[in-house]
């Protein structure tokens, strides 16, 4: 079975766009092939972004992932941009959507952990789209 591929997009992928390669991959695997990407490139994946996700999901992202150019990704069916509040980046694809989520970085665990939970339900629906 050909799976699509989906890339979750943001500036700096190393936040909201990282969370959902990691939920795609670990809730939606079998139906999607994810990737992450930016723009620009961080160092690091948001370090409170990578305690939340182990602490909740048990997924070590920093095994698995770093922050990605564009460049760096394949050809894609879907692309979801995470709510730039600047120009979105821009990637060819059959289907996009915007999930229009606010950047947690050097905010609460609080506000984290709503962000992580929105990722989570969108990532189920995108699954769902996607069969």
């Amino acid at each position: 079975m050909n799976m699509n591929k989906v890339a979750f997009i943001c500036v700096h992928n190393s936040c909201r766009s990282q969370i959902a390669e990691a939920l795609c991959k670990h809730f939606a695997g079998d139906v999607l092939e994810s990737y992450s990407a930016g723009t620009e490139t961080k160092p690091q994946i948001n370090q409170d972004a990578v305690r939340l996700v182990k602490q909740i999901y048990g997924i070590d992202m920093e095994l698995t992932q770093y922050s990605k150019l564009l460049s760096d990704i394949p050809p894609v069916d879907i692309v979801v941009t995470m709510g730039c509040n600047v120009e979105c980046p821009f990637l060819p694809c059959k289907h996009r959507e915007d999930w229009g989520l606010d950047d947690p970085t050097g905010k609460s665990d609080e506000e984290f952990i709503k962000v992580i939970k929105t990722i989570e339900t969108k990532v189920k629906e995108l699954a769902g789209f996607s069969l």
